[in-house]
């Protein structure tokens, strides 16, 4: 399992720019792993941008600053690098509260273990 704490934004709803949050704390399970390489295999051979599935919070182990709130939902999405065309991911999600965008910095697939 691959541990992470990474820097996180929020953007509110007609904001024009996120702001930083705390970090982001969560782990990737063998599952979720085997998941981001397929959906990695899978964009190379498509000409889709990113691909998106939502994740399990509790399995994820997932740990929020406080001025997230609660999530209204969770989700990984996976995208190609533009210059090297290698899978990476970050966590999105939106605060049950007042439907802000969270999100993590991008981690490449190929860093997990």
């Amino acid at each position: 399992m691959n541990t992470f704490t990474i820097e996180g934004w929020k953007k509110k709803p007609g904001a024009f720019s996120p702001t930083p949050i705390n970090n982001l704390h969560f782990r990737i399970n063998d599952h979720y792993h085997l998941l981001l390489e397929q959906a990695e295999e899978s964009l190379l051979d498509s000409d889709k941008e990113d691909v998106m599935f939502a994740i399990d919070m509790e399995t994820m182990e997932l740990q929020l600053p406080r001025e997230c709130g609660s999530l209204a939902d969770c989700q990984l999405r996976v995208y190609l690098s533009q210059q090297s065309q290698r899978g990476q991911f970050h966590l999105v999600a939106h605060c049950a509260e007042d439907n802000s965008l969270v999100y993590s910095n991008a981690v490449m697939i190929d860093q997990l273990g």
